[in-house]
């Protein structure tokens, strides 16, 4: 194995819990139920296909945008408050990953300016040779379009990569794109499909690093 590509939200950061209780303050607040069920379905979604399911839901008049500003502005006041929060282990694997012969890079979902504002605040930023967000493939998971851009721009083959990701859109990106998805859950428990796609499951990202040393995955 030549590259490893990270997810970002629920595998770097704990911040999909974040951006659920911010889109569920903001529909409370402007009473529309059912927010619950409905950004689960978004999780790993880049913002247009999160868009489309958003409109499903609430009809085609519904103001995406602005209640996506509304929960962003939720979203970074909290961030303000309280910092960004780290997945444990985050800081271990990437710095023994330094040492090794591998190329590593990012595929998140998210734009581009939150992602590169994410790791800069984390300082983690140089870890990653490569980041592709959401905003950079019409269609991101679970669809395999960002980590074919990754692994392209890493210059290895899929078969030659892992993928460390959290949710099922995720896995099924990183497996569609002939990857070696690695899974780490966090809001969404696999069920037998997922399980079925992913190579290994961890309970984080220290179970990562471990089997990592252990197995000898990149020598």
């Amino acid at each position: 194995m030549k590259a490893i590509v990270f997810d970002m939200d629920g595998v770097l950061f704990d911040t999909e819990i974040l951006c659920m209780k911010s889109w569920v303050a903001v529909a409370e607040k402007n009473g529309l139920p059912g927010m619950e069920d409905i950004f689960p379905q978004c999780i790993g979604l880049n913002a247009n296909d999160s868009r489309r399911i958003v409109l499903d839901a609430y009809g085609e008049d519904f103001d995406y945008p602005g209640f996506r500003k509304q929960a962003s502005v939720w979203f970074w006041d909290y961030i303000e408050q309280n910092g960004l929060p780290v997945k444990p282990g985050v800081g271990e694997l990437l710095d023994w990953l330094k040492t090794m012969p591998i190329a590593v890079g990012l595929a998140s979902s998210t734009k581009r300016e939150s992602v590169c504002h994410h790791l800069e605040d984390a300082g983690i930023r140089d870890s990653f040779s490569v980041i592709v967000t959401g905003d950079m493939v019409e269609h991101s998971k679970p669809l395999p379009d960002i980590y074919l851009r990754a692994c392209r721009e890493l210059g290895v083959e899929p078969c030659q990569a892992y993928a460390i990701e959290d949710s099922p859109n995720g896995i099924r990106s990183a497996y569609a794109a002939g990857m070696r998805p690695l899974l780490v859950p966090d809001m969404l428990a696999p069920d037998e499909e997922i399980r079925g796609k992913s190579f290994c499951v961890f309970k984080d990202l220290n179970e990562v690093l471990a089997y990592f040393q252990t197995k000898g995955a990149f020598l």
